[in-house]
């Protein structure tokens, strides 16, 4: 039986066994800069809010990045634990991973929650028209997506980062 080093059972088949080097001249704004920069390459990551009891709760989500505003957004339902969790404590992290997995960004901030979606054209559901276009486009029927969207009870997260760690991308 063939013996695997950790960092190879790790990376998965066809993935590189070592890490690529690091970058020792980078300074902390460079550093920030491609850990942001990570946020806008992919749509999907890991949303971290804080449960009553202080353990993380994890959701899988798709989000947009606005890089000048330095916001990540995100569709939840109102009646979801990560929803809750913010409204208790709007603490939260987000995590992204580039597709070799070996560069990550948790950016970490304070969420905003928008007002539950209530009616087809106000605020709230036009951010969710623009951010499902960023994500994925246009939807074959905009009409149907906004009442789904009143009826699902949706809203908006805007965490707001404050600040990010990880290993930037080379």
């Amino acid at each position: 039986m063939r013996s695997h080093s950790r960092l190879e059972s790790a990376a998965g088949p066809g993935m590189p066994a070592e890490p690529p080097p690091v970058d020792v001249d980078m300074t902390q704004d460079t550093t920030q800069d491609a850990l942001l920069a990570l946020l806008s390459e992919g749509h999907g990551g890991v949303l971290v809010t804080l449960k009553r009891d202080g353990r993380p709760q994890m959701s899988n989500v798709v989000h947009a990045y606005d890089p000048d505003e330095r916001v990540v957004r995100v569709s939840v339902t109102d009646d979801r634990a990560k929803t809750r969790n913010l409204r208790r404590d709007p603490r939260a992290s987000y995590y992204v991973t580039s597709e070799d997995r070996w560069a990550y960004t948790v950016a970490e901030g304070t969420a905003e929650l928008s007002p539950v979606a209530a009616d087809p054209h106000d605020e709230t559901v036009e951010e969710l028209v623009r951010l499902y276009r960023e994500v994925l486009g246009e939807h074959d029927d905009w009409d149907d997506y906004r009442a789904s969207m009143v009826r699902d009870k949706r809203l908006v997260v805007r965490l707001h980062v404050d600040r990010a760690y990880g290993v930037p991308k080379r």
